[in-house]
Formats: C-alpha cells, sequence, structure tokens
C-alpha cells in the first residue's frame, strides 16, 4: 500500500494544489514503512495536472493532506484515493499516526474555493 502526502520539506503542505512534492511511503503487508520517495508535480493546480493520475497509477490508496477543495477531494476519490484531510506536521509522523488510527478527515474542505481556481492564504 502507498500512502501520498502533499509536502514542503519534510512537512505536511498546507495546500494540496501548490506543494512543493507529495512524500509517497510505501507500507508492507504489516504496515511498516518500508521506502519513501518525494514525487514532483506539475506545474500548476493539483488538481487540474495529471498528478492525480500518477499517484493513482503508482498504487496511492490514501492521502494524508492539510486542506484542499471539495474539486480535489472528488477527483481523488474518483482515482480509487481515500482522503484524510486536517493534517500538519511531520510527514512520517502523521502516517504514523494514520497507521495506529489516531486521525480522522477533518471533513472541511478549502474555504476559499468550491474547486480548483487559484487564491492565497
Amino acid at each position: 500500500m502507498k500512502i501520498a502526502l502533499p509536502s514542503n520539506g519534510n512537512m505536511v503542505d498546507g495546500h494540496f494544489g501548490h506543494c512543493e512534492c507529495f512524500t509517497v511511503f510505501t507500507l508492507d503487508d504489516q504496515k511498516n514503512i518500508v521506502s519513501r520517495e518525494n514525487v514532483q508535480p506539475p506545474a500548476g493546480c493539483g488538481c487540474k495536472s495529471n498528478i492525480v493520475g500518477t499517484l493513482a497509477n503508482m498504487g496511492v490508496k490514501v492521502m494524508l493532506a492539510g486542506n484542499m477543495g471539495a474539486g480535489a477531494v472528488n477527483v481523488l476519490n474518483s482515482h480509487g484515493i481515500e482522503v484524510v484531510r486536517g493534517c500538519s506536521g511531520d510527514v512520517k509522523k502523521v502516517v504514523e499516526d494514520w497507521l495506529k488510527g489516531s486521525l480522522n478527515d477533518s471533513g472541511s474542505s478549502c474555504a476559499a474555493h468550491d474547486g480548483c481556481g487559484e487564491h492565497n492564504h
């Protein structure tokens, strides 16, 4: 199983659509982290690019993110990727917390837009 997080350095990036990269963790059958890689997104808004298809083709099943618009959530879900919003902090710790079952989707979409329009925080 693979888990992706929008990231900036080792921290979860609060904005899915404009993150520096996606950190992808690969887990074994016992849910141990066996590898970590960074995937560079194309320029532009995340859900309007091909990044979701790329991540899905890599085998990503879960996206642990800060905030994102409903449009991005729908695109990820349509590719078979579960979304957990409201994540923050060190990417490895966030994955470990998710594995322990201590993370739940915040259920809140980015308030500035409902789709993939440009906006500033």
